[in-house]
C-alpha cells in the first residue's frame, strides 16, 4: 500500500467519521471501499460508452448559401442603422 495525504471538508470528514464507526471500520477503509466502487463504475461507464459517437447538434437547413451571407448581414445591418436614423448611415 501506499500512503497519501487527503484533505476532507469537516462536514464531509463527519460524515466518513460517523459512518466508519456505524460499520466499525476504520476511515481509511471506508475511503479505500468508496474508491474502489466509484472506480468500477467509471470502469463500467467508459466500456458502455467507448463505442458509442460523439452527440452532433444539427441545427438544420441555412436558408441562404455560404458565399451570400456576409452580403446579407452587412446588407441588414445597415437597414437597421438607417432606420434608426443613425448619423452616416447608409440610406437606400
Amino acid at each position: 500500500m501506499q500512503k497519501i495525504q487527503i484533505l476532507f471538508p469537516d462536514p464531509q470528514m463527519q460524515r466518513l467519521r460517523e459512518l466508519a464507526r456505524r460499520e466499525d471500520r476504520p476511515v481509511s477503509e471506508v475511503v479505500r471501499r468508496a474508491t474502489e466502487a466509484w472506480l468500477d463504475r467509471c470502469a463500467l461507464t467508459y466500456i458502455r460508452t467507448e463505442r458509442r459517437a460523439i452527440p452532433v447538434f444539427h441545427g438544420g437547413e441555412t436558408l441562404l448559401p455560404a458565399c451570400a451571407m456576409r452580403d446579407t448581414a452587412w446588407h441588414d445591418r445597415t437597414l437597421e442603422v438607417a432606420e434608426d436614423g443613425a448619423p452616416g448611415a447608409a440610406h437606400e
